[in-house]
Formats: C-alpha cells, sequence, structure tokens
C-alpha cells in the first residue's frame, strides 16, 4: 500500500468530476439531460477501453457473471446522472455539489433495509446529522415554490438532485452486491454503456414528444466540443478513482471525496459567478461533517472485525 499515491489519485479524480460537471453545466441551458448523458457515457468509453488495454485486462476485465445485475445498475445508476445533470442547470454547482452527499448517508439506511447491515445508534445519529444539513440547504428553495418562476426553477432543480442523491446511493447499494463475484473494470465499463444506450432512448422518446425536457437538439460547436470533453473527462476520473482503491484503503481515501465542495466553490465562483450563501455553507458543513463520522466508524468496525477474525482459532 502506498497511501500518498492513494490520495493522490483520488483527489485527481474528484477535481476531474467537478470539473465534468461544470462543462455539464456549461451545455444545459440549451442541451437537455438525456443528451448530456449520452456524451458523457459515450465518450467515456474509448478511454476505459484503452485503460484495459494499456492493463493487458482487455480479454478478462469485461467478463460478466451476472448480467441483469449490471443492468439494473446501470438503470439507476443512468438516473442518478439525469437528474443531477437538470439540477446543474437550475443550481449553483456548489449547492449542487452539497446536496450530492446526501448519497452517502442514504447509503447507511439502505445497506440496513436491503443489505440487512446492521446500524447503531451512532450510525444513525450521524445520518440525522447529515439530513438536518440537507435540510438547511434546502429550506431557501423549498420556501420559494410559489415565487417568480426563477426561484421555482431553482426549487425544482433541488429536489431534482436530493432524488439524483437518492437513485446514486440505491446505485452504490447494487455495487456493493456486484464487487462481490464481478471485476470493478466490468462494473465501469457497462455502466458507460448501459448509460449511453438508456440515453439514446430520451432521443427517441423527445421525437415522439417534442417540446418536452426529452427532446434533443443540436448542440452548437462550442457545445459539442465541451460535451465531448466532459465525456473524456469523466471517464478518466473513473480510471483515477479505480486505481486510487489499488494504492489507499477505502477508509484512508473516502475522507477526500470532501473537497469536491473545495473545488465546487472556486470553480463556480470563478467561471460562474456563484457566491456560496451561509445556509448552503452551513448545511454543507454539517452534511460533511455527518459523512466523516460514518467514515470513522466504518474505520472502527472494520479494525474491530479485523482483530476478531485474528483471534478466532483456527479450524482443523
Amino acid at each position: 500500500m502506498t497511501p500518498f499515491k492513494g490520495i493522490a489519485l483520488k483527489l485527481c479524480a474528484v477535481l476531474l468530476f467537478i470539473v465534468m460537471s461544470a462543462l455539464i453545466k456549461a451545455t444545459a441551458d440549451h442541451v437537455p439531460p438525456g443528451e448530456a448523458v449520452f456524451f458523457r457515457s459515450l465518450f467515456a468509453i474509448p478511454v476505459i477501453l484503452i485503460w484495459l488495454a494499456v492493463r493487458r485486462d482487455l480479454s478478462t476485465g469485461l467478463k460478466v457473471k451476472s448480467p441483469m445485475a449490471h443492468f439494473w445498475r446501470g438503470v439507476v445508476g443512468t438516473t442518478a446522472m439525469a437528474l443531477m445533470f437538470a439540477g446543474l442547470g437550475m443550481l449553483p454547482l456548489p449547492e449542487v455539489t452539497a446536496l450530492g452527499y446526501t448519497a452517502p448517508l442514504l447509503v447507511v439506511v439502505f445497506a440496513a433495509m436491503f443489505l440487512d447491515e446492521k446500524v447503531g445508534v451512532f450510525r444513525i445519529g450521524a445520518v440525522a446529522l447529515g439530513l438536518v444539513g440537507v435540510l438547511i440547504v434546502l429550506a431557501p428553495r423549498l420556501t420559494t415554490l410559489s415565487g417568480p418562476t426563477v426561484q421555482t426553477a431553482e426549487a425544482v432543480g433541488a429536489v431534482l438532485v436530493l432524488l439524483g442523491a437518492t437513485c446514486a446511493a440505491l446505485a452504490q447499494i447494487y455495487i456493493r452486491k456486484l464487487v462481490q463475484t464481478e471485476q470493478t473494470s466490468a462494473i465501469v465499463f457497462y455502466f458507460s454503456l448501459t448509460s449511453t444506450i438508456l440515453s439514446l432512448l430520451t432521443m427517441l422518446i423527445g421525437f415522439a414528444m417534442p417540446g418536452t425536457p426529452f427532446a434533443w437538439v443540436m448542440p452548437e460547436g462550442r457545445e459539442a466540443m465541451l460535451l465531448v470533453l466532459a465525456g473524456l473527462i469523466g471517464g478518466l476520473a473513473q480510471i483515477f478513482i479505480t486505481s486510487a482503491y489499488r494504492f489507499a484503503d477505502a477508509s484512508v481515501i473516502a475522507p477526500f471525496d470532501y473537497a469536491s465542495m473545495l473545488f465546487a466553490i472556486v470553480i463556480g465562483y470563478v467561471i460562474f459567478d456563484e457566491v456560496p450563501t451561509r445556509p448552503m455553507l452551513l448545511g454543507a458543513a454539517l452534511v460533511i461533517l455527518a459523512g466523516l463520522i460514518i467514515i470513522l466508524r466504518e474505520r472502527h468496525l472494520g479494525l474491530q472485525r479485523g482483530k476478531a477474525r485474528q483471534a478466532k482459532p483456527p479450524q482443523g
């Protein structure tokens, strides 16, 4: 293990994901979410394939044992991505990032519901603290649902991002099951492939229902370049984050996910002239604190389980 290399790769991945989100946001006024998902997914595929070829893992890295499990993980993950992209067009980048932190909190809840994982009072309290933070971020938006059109759109955007975070948490539950039998490279590749195909369906829906948010548009030259770049960067970010776990334990690098807030604030201010509000910063701080508490608790429980296995007498 080389933790510093793992941390560096994780930080690079987090930065690349925020840059990717900024590129999607820059096109969101004209390009619908389904079309953005298509570009993001399609142009990530060659990056992933090149990575597998360089690792000489192309022949074995794409084999699967549970095709339908990959499909359903793709459906949920694609829905999460589309909702997040829709929210990016309505909300400041730092706010979308803050609301996205809801996903790790919900993973704890869903793991208890669907994976029968035991969740103690400690982690339940952390989840409750995080949800209070989410409410603080949401409160200014939800009080403007009956206000001017712009404010109403922002409120809808907040709800969409929260729904996206919920779907992202469900996708993590699928991944927890998949990693027991499937290779990480296959999970990454088939998600990109599934989301590419599913996003194409929105184009067909758009043809049948013109004038709806599903209807695709012909992107301008600059928009097309940004969308292709978003896909390439997204694929590179996936490789970085996958590689990070080869060099450091998950408990070591997981807290660096929250560096995305700093990156989002800087990029949002410099590129989009977005100034974070006090409620957003306060709520984000509580959500981040809750996430860190859960990570530390998971690490502590992992150490306890490791000691218990070591102390267990050999069977013979």
